[in-house]
């Protein structure tokens, strides 16, 4: 049963995330037939202002680390990504897991789990910017960077911003019901589940690569996206045997070439679906994929979404009646 919430605070707290947690837990909506939280904001000493990640803005908890203890749930809204946490701030958490509490962390929240040893052995996720400093912090942890949340029974991890909304209503509904859920989540006017996940947000860019000729043969390969390229024909390009090529390539990008334009065209896809009304078929020309069908199967791949579902949320135009 989740009756308590402790919230931790760090130096550094970012406004948004302790927000997002303060108005899933820390509203009283009992006159809507909600239960109440046993709601507390702890820090390091109680009454010492933490500095926010928005200048001129402090957080003053109310409750030092013995708020924590019988907490049903430690919430971390994120904070400046580090691992050296004060030893008591990660000690206070490691003993608040240990007797029983879940904890749940929002975005970079998750560094501060990840010091308490409380990621380890674990899959996990956090925002897709800090992905690769979370997995490389934490090797003992897995880093899902696709997804919006995590959960790990006791330990629920989430991604950037926004998707801490998706994994407390996700606690909440777990714990207390659909009803309840579905309650909050009108009160705060979004929606009570949401699909898809970070890979619709994660921008892409072309690597810089040591090797020159590769280097000129993506930039070629970026411009000339809706053209049909085979292995032998970069590696021409590129003076190199097709057995060269790829070896250097895949040194040089951490991928195939196949895999690396199929990346490329869909990102090229994401651009025409929300800047322009131009039909799936006419998207995956322009694009290099065959057909409408081929574009539809490695856009959903990619991406997590259908492209009539990614236009009719990120399309800055509606498109022409049966277009997608």
């Amino acid at each position: 049963m989740l009756s308590s919430v402790a919230v931790l605070l760090v130096d550094h707290a970012a406004m948004f995330e302790f927000g997002v947690v303060c108005e899933v837990f820390g509203v009283d909506r009992t006159a809507a037939g909600l239960p109440a939280f046993d709601f507390r904001v702890c820090g390091p000493e109680a009454g010492v202002p933490l500095a926010s990640v928005t200048p001129g803005i402090t957080i003053t908890p109310e409750h030092g680390l013995e708020g924590l203890r019988g907490a049903d749930l430690v919430a971390i809204p994120a904070s400046a990504t580090r691992t050296d946490f004060p030893p008591g701030v990660v000690a206070a958490l490691r003993e608040a897991a240990d007797a029983g509490a879940t904890v749940l962390t929002v975005c970079s929240g998750a560094f501060l789990a990840g010091a308490a040893g409380l990621l380890d052995g674990r899959k996990c996720t956090t925002h897709w910017v800090h992905a690769d400093e979370l997995a490389s912090a934490f090797p003992a942890t897995t880093v899902d960077p696709d997804v919006l949340f995590v959960d790990e029974g006791n330990l629920i991890t989430s991604a950037g911003t926004a998707a801490g909304i998706d994994a407390c209503l996700h606690l909440v509904r777990r714990e207390l019901g659909s009803a309840v859920a579905n309650t909050i989540a009108r009160r705060m006017v979004v929606p009570p589940q949401r699909d898809g996940g970070q890979r619709q947000f994660i921008e892409r860019a072309v690597v810089d690569c040591a090797d020159d000729s590769i280097t000129d043969t993506l930039r070629w390969m970026s411009e000339h996206l809706d053209a049909a390229h085979s292995i032998e024909t970069l590696a021409a390009r590129s003076t190199m045997s097709t057995r060269t090529f790829a070896r250097k390539f895949a040194a040089e990008t951490g991928t195939t070439p196949v895999k690396w334009l199929t990346t490329q065209r869909v990102l090229l896809a994401q651009q025409f679906l929300e800047e322009t009304g131009y039909g799936l078929e006419e998207i995956a020309g322009r694009c290099g994929f065959g057909s409408g069908a081929l574009l539809r199967h490695h856009f959903h791949r990619q991406v997590g979404l259908a492209p009539a579902d990614y236009r009719r949320r990120f399309g800055a135009r509606a498109p022409a009646v049966g277009t997608v």
